[in-house]
């Protein structure tokens, strides 16, 4: 009775040991908490944001609109993305694949021959002396030959849902991918976008650089006239001359920008190098009050936060995944088929053959490949909330920065123009003072000069004003929709 009792409890004892440590292994992982964000965006009201508009109205330049069309149906970087959604889709199938028995096919054949001095020997022999054998079940000697035909299957059953959470982290990281995809378009859109407003303010440098080399032109021939006159000397005409060839060297410049700003496009767009059709000017003007809407709204369209967001809860999965992994796993083999010792009795109804085992197997002693693989998995959890922190981070700093860049340069934009309008009649007053006699024409290269750059200055005033609302709509998580 004793003898009994010991060796049920022998049996009892490892059962007791898995289930007690299933019970603390199978517990959900304490996930650490996310980062906690401010409830309205600074100076901003709880109003709906510019996010919300499809890029479409968003930008009511034809010319935009339909550049921004073909980038995103031939640009390269997102043919790539749905790709890459394609091979995580096949993730997803291969963990549910895990989940399911596998059945192949089996054809083989073999033999081998016993030592004669061997249990397997010594009874292959001593059975062919039987007289319960027939012919048809002799062993051949020397050499037994085996052969089969059938099926084979093995399964996995999953009794601590460790395959459901690898098949959820393939899920999750596949969704991951398809935010990846809309993120790769939101940054395409304002890409096109701010390239398409550097060309147009690129355009309007142009003008004014011919402008003012009309104006120097004409600066030099009265010059060279009051020269003639006695009224001016050599030097005048020297420096008049070398402000208009500095001016149409700027010229070259900035045509040089264009081409440069053009290939760009057109290789987002997925084309060869080609001039891009534009408007002869911004014809979109800047709203007064730009409305950022709530953080909420940035968090649930900004397609990195979201795809973050996603990897952090694949790597939760995977984690919970590799901590079950410890625990001990349950496997059913099986086989049906066809088996026998001569080719010519394989078919025959007595060489059906079946069989089905299943077990529970853990290891016991050498556990460090699977606590490598909890550690790694749970530092990559860790990663992906650190990563995912950021990605909140940056898109609060984003769009921070663009809406005080849009005020900012709207007061800017208003002092420059002022500033413009002064140094224009300055200049007139100075031709008109250099004809009588009242100005020398060093005032008059210094007005020239001075109004040059500013007229520039304030186009690139009126461009960052461009460039920082796309970049707010973009911060917003606008475009992708």
């Amino acid at each position: 009775m004793k003898r009994n009792f010991k060796h049920i409890y022998g049996l009892l004892f490892p059962a007791i040991l898995i289930t007690v440590s299933g019970c603390k292994l199978t517990q959900p992982v304490e996930q650490r908490a996310q980062i906690k964000t401010p409830e309205t965006f600074a100076g901003q009201a709880d109003s709906t944001g510019v996010a919300s508009l499809q890029w479409k109205t968003f930008f009511n330049d034809q010319h935009l609109v339909a550049l921004i069309d073909t980038a995103l149906q031939n640009n390269l970087d997102l043919k790539m993305a749905v790709q890459r959604i394609e091979m995580a889709r096949t993730n997803i199938m291969i963990a549910h694949g895990a989940m399911l028995p596998s059945v192949t096919g089996d054809v083989s054949g073999g033999g081998r021959k016993f030592g004669d001095y061997t249990m397997d020997g010594v009874g292959n022999y001593d059975t062919n002396f039987s007289s319960n054998l027939d012919d048809d079940r002799r062993l051949p000697a020397p050499f037994l030959p085996d052969y089969f035909l059938g099926l084979r299957s093995s399964w996995e059953i999953d009794i601590w849902g460790k395959l459901k959470n690898q098949k959820k982290a393939a899920y999750t990281r596949f969704l991951a991918s398809e935010k990846g995809r809309q993120a790769i378009v939101t940054g395409l859109i304002a890409e096109i976008a701010r390239s398409y407003y550097e060309l147009l303010a690129l355009d309007t440098e142009l003008d004014i650089i011919q402008k003012n080399i009309d104006l120097q032109e004409s600066a030099v021939e009265t010059i060279k006239i009051q020269k003639e006159a006695g009224r001016a000397n050599e030097l005048g005409v020297q420096q008049l001359t070398a402000q208009l060839l500095n001016t149409r060297s700027l010229e070259y410049e900035v045509r040089q920008q264009v081409v440069e700003i053009e290939n760009n496009v057109n290789l987002l767009a997925g084309r060869f190098p080609q001039p891009v059709t534009r408007s002869s000017a911004m014809g979109q003007a800047v709203p007064q009050s730009i409305s950022a809407g709530v953080p909420a709204q940035m968090l649930r369209r900004r397609p990195d936060i979201q795809q973050a967001q996603l990897e952090l809860l694949a790597n939760y999965s995977e984690q919970q995944a590799a901590q079950l992994a410890l625990l001990p796993s349950l496997n059913i083999t099986a086989f049906l088929g066809f088996n026998a010792f001569k080719s010519n009795l394989l078919f025959s109804s007595g060489s059906l053959a079946y069989s089905a085992l299943g077990g529970l197997t853990a290891p016991l002693i050498n556990r460090k490949a699977l606590k490598a693989g909890q550690k790694r998995a749970e530092a990559a959890s860790l990663e992906a909330l650190y990563a995912y922190n950021k990605s909140v981070l940056t898109g609060f700093s984003e769009v921070s920065t663009s809406l005080k860049k849009l005020e900012n340069t709207r007061e800017i934009g208003e002092l420059k123009r002022q500033e413009v309008e002064v140094l224009q009649q300055a200049v007139a007053t100075s031709q008109d003072l250099f004809l009588t006699g009242y100005a020398s024409y060093l005032e008059v290269i210094t007005a020239q000069r001075g109004v040059l750059q500013e007229e520039l200055n304030l186009t690139n005033v009126q461009k960052e004003q461009f460039l920082a609302l796309v970049e707010l709509y973009r911060a917003l998580g606008g475009g992708w929709e």
